[in-house]
């Protein structure tokens, strides 16, 4: 804050100078234009006197034109009166009239003379007249065009003066609000002198212990290196990185957070492909539906061999858009945190390029086809001229597309060689390789863009047509529609693509170790080998602790063990004989419930026995033979103990209870025995156990997948966030830069107009100077109109 507030100081201290530098320029200025005036009223005096002489020649002039005028008037009469006289003269007598012949020759001379002066006068004062009626239209006109520019130069003047003022202004209230920050600053900055004195202190009787520390930790550092190259010396045999085979064995370095990324960036591809693939094939088979219906309806008339052939290759189109998105399904799919992730381990990259140079060919293949078909549209009777331009532009169109995926399939072709060979493409090329793919994604938005457009106009004139039907209409929509989410699609690709530019070009910092050539697919799998084994060797060897008693209870449990040692040994003896009774008990209490079980199947057998002789009985006695009798259901019976009375189906489950478990028990014909039985009621006693056991561990796997799908979300909001705090963090970053770069600018444009407002105070002396010329030389034209027009009047 200090550094800033010296430097806006020294800027307002520049800018002050440079203020007072023009205002002594102006006062200097506004000196000589004073002195200027005073000039040039001396000069308009002498002017004026001259010009009072001037006048007063004229005058005199004008007076002697009178006079000379009135004696020519006289010598005309005169000359008249004489030609009068000679005709007398004649009349008396010839001598007299060569004596009056002398005088009128004199003065027609001299009349003469005055004639030929008269008019040379009259043609140089028409001739001056008319310069000066020239020269006057002229001086206007400049006149007019002076004040236009000092009309708009004092206009400037004017902006530029109220911008200085506001400039000045708010100057003056950034250095009355930077005094008081500064004010406010210098307290801080005594408090931080203070601090830091009290800091210095502190830090020189902690630098004393922490010498003495260095000290001791540099000599234990030094014996422990000497120790270990020792060690080193006598165990290591080799150093196994030197090896290219050996270094094989060794676990690479691994970027969890690299593999993470690398794992959301596969899956938002993998999402982006899938919109990609889904709009593809709506393309391709409304592409084939307008085929059957446009310009041929094939439910009327059968369409040509062209688009017949045309529609079977886009019948075929799932076979090769599938591929895509299975392809990048299996790449995200080995794409796990366990894996390494580089150009060099991707293998299932190559699949995917399979894929989509098939996909690619397919394009190429029904390429030609489809140019035909709109050539055929175009040849049709009711295509007007405006839909053959589009059909053109959709011919370039779908060239420009296929051009376009020709130079995708090159390459993602290109990034999946380092995977199968990795000499064919060096990795100082992967960055030019990825910048290059996103400057063609960006293409085919622009191509996809195109297309889509011109298809729309295109389905706008079609609609337009009176044999238009509505399946084409639908059809045209539906075409539309998948152009739509291509070009979304698309431009969603180039997007995602841009951002993680620089993900894709950065190096994942994988390889061997000591940096030894290339990671090799065979190479990395023996390396995760490894690596898995050591961690399950780790594991195998991490045993948890005992647990241990503190000493001090320890203590105090051995007085007290010292102490009742005989009554505690009591007790537990105690304790051991309650035990075994209650276990030998709860032992016969099963062996009683299992006698009892049996008993009571044999009481139902007895029963049942019992019920079949009575039957035999009772048909014997009627005259039926004993063959013929079939097993009907036992009569109840009263039990041993005498208490109820208990209907029993001989197959079905009696469900008993006992501290193991619940048993149940099936009754059993006559013909097995007590082992038997005993075994099978044994057997389903300990099924019905493993059942109720197996559905306690699904509830505890289904617990712990639901804890793990937890932990998965909770990992992957935890990238989110660090993701987002680096793009904060980021942002934060160009903030800044905007804000140094705005400071900059504005530095730039103080100087600019600075620069701007000196130019123009001296281009306004100049223009004061031409304007102080100009009003001289208009004042002495005035003048020199004035002069002349008295002179025309005194004429």
């Amino acid at each position: 804050m200090a550094t800033d507030l010296q430097a806006k100081y020294t800027k307002l201290a520049q800018e002050y100078s440079k203020l007072r530098a023009q205002n002594q320029v102006l006062k200097k200025a506004v000196v000589d234009e004073q002195a200027n005036s005073s000039s040039f009223k001396e000069q308009l005096k002498q002017r004026e006197q001259s010009l009072r002489k001037v006048e007063q020649e004229m005058d005199s002039l004008s007076f002697r034109n009178q006079q000379l005028a009135k004696r020519v008037e006289l010598l005309q009469e005169e000359l008249a009166n004489s030609e009068a006289r000679g005709k007398k003269s004649k009349k008396t007598g010839d001598s007299p009239s060569q004596h009056a012949l002398q005088h009128p020759s004199v003065f027609d001379e001299d009349l003469q003379k005055k004639i030929e002066e008269n008019e040379r006068l009259h043609i140089q004062f028409f001739e001056a007249d008319e310069q000066h009626r020239h020269r006057e239209a002229q001086l206007r006109e400049q006149l007019e065009v002076l004040e236009r520019d000092a009309a708009q130069h004092q206009a400037v003047v004017d902006g530029l003066t109220q911008k200085y003022m506001e400039t000045i202004e708010k100057l003056q209230n950034d250095k009355a609000k930077l005094e008081v920050k500064s004010q406010t600053l210098e307290r801080e900055a005594k408090e931080c002198r203070l601090r830091t004195e009290e800091w210095v202190c502190l830090h020189c009787a902690v630098s004393a212990n922490s010498q003495q520390q260095l000290r001791k930790f540099q000599t234990e550092l030094s014996s422990q290196l000497e120790h270990t190259t020792n060690i080193i010396k006598e165990k290591v045999p080799f150093n196994d990185t030197r090896h290219a085979h050996y270094n094989t064995l060794n676990v690479p370095p691994h970027n969890r957070r690299h593999q993470l990324k690398a794992q959301d960036v596969a899956g938002q591809a993998l999402g982006f492909v899938q919109d990609l693939v889904a709009a593809l094939l709506n393309f391709h088979t409304y592409t084939e539906q307008r085929v059957h219906i446009y310009p041929r309806d094939s439910a009327i008339e059968p369409i040509s061999p062209l688009n017949q052939k045309f529609s079977q290759y886009l019948h075929e189109n799932a076979g090769y858009v599938r591929p895509l998105e299975d392809g990048l399904q299996q790449l995200f799919e080995s794409i796990t945190e366990e894996t390494i992730t580089t150009l060099e381990t991707t293998v299932k990259l190559k699949d995917f390029s399979d894929h989509f140079t098939s996909y690619t060919r397919f394009l190429q293949k029904i390429l030609p086809y489809q140019l035909k078909s709109l050539e055929e549209e175009c040849e049709s009777p009711l295509c007007t001229s405006s839909l053959t331009s589009k059909n053109k532009e959709l011919q370039d169109d779908m060239r420009k597309m296929t051009s376009v995926f020709e130079k995708l399939q090159n390459y993602i072709s290109l990034l999946s060689l380092p995977s199968t060979k990795p000499e064919a493409l060096p990795p100082s090329s992967f960055s030019a390789v990825f910048t290059q793919l996103a400057a063609c994604l960006h293409g085919l938005q622009d191509a996809m863009k195109d297309v889509s457009k011109h298809y729309s106009q295109k389905a706008t004139l079609e609609q337009d047509l009176p044999t238009v039907t509505q399946k084409l209409r639908t059809t045209n929509e539906c075409i539309l529609s998948s152009l739509g989410s291509l070009t979304n699609s698309t431009g969603k690709i180039a997007t995602f693509f841009s951002n993680n530019l620089d993900f894709f070009t950065a190096s994942a910092g994988y390889g061997p170790r000591g940096g030894l050539g290339l990671l090799n697919p065979l190479q990395a799998e023996c390396m995760l080998q490894n690596k898995r084994r050591a961690a399950a060797y780790i594991l195998r060897l991490r045993k948890p602790r005992p647990e241990s008693v503190p000493y001090l209870e320890a203590l105090s449990n051995r007085r007290v063990l010292t102490s009742s040692t005989e009554s505690r040994e009591g007790l537990t003896q105690q304790v051991q004989q309650n035990q075994e009774k209650i276990a030998r008990l709860e032992q016969e209490k099963e062996h009683w419930l299992l006698e009892a079980q049996l008993s009571r199947i044999k009481l139902e057998k007895e029963t049942q026995r019992i019920a079949d002789l009575e039957r035999q009985l009772s048909m014997a006695l009627a005259g039926q033979p004993p063959s013929a009798a079939q097993s009907s259901p036992a009569a109840p019976r009263p039990g041993q103990e005498g208490a109820e009375s208990v209907e029993c189906d001989p197959k079905e489950p009696v469900p008993t209870t006992s501290l193991v478990g619940m048993l149940t028990t099936t009754q059993i014909s006559e013909e097995a025995g007590d082992e038997q039985s005993r075994e099978q009621l044994i057997k389903s006693h300990y099924m019905s156990r493993v059942a109720d056991l197996t559905a306690q561990l699904q509830v505890a796997d289904s617990k712990a997948v639901h804890f793990h799908a937890e932990c998965r979300a909770l990992a992957k909001r935890l990238a989110l966030a660090e993701k987002s705090r680096e793009t904060m963090t980021e942002e934060v970053k160009m903030a800044n830069q905007n804000i140094s770069r705005l400071q900059d600018e504005l530095t730039t444009t103080k100087r600019s107009y600075e620069d701007q407002l000196s130019m123009m105070s001296d281009h306004l002396c100049s223009m004061n100077e031409t304007l102080s010329k100009q009003r001289e030389e208009i004042d002495t034209l005035k003048l020199g109109s004035k002069a002349n027009s008295k002179k025309n009047k005194s004429r």
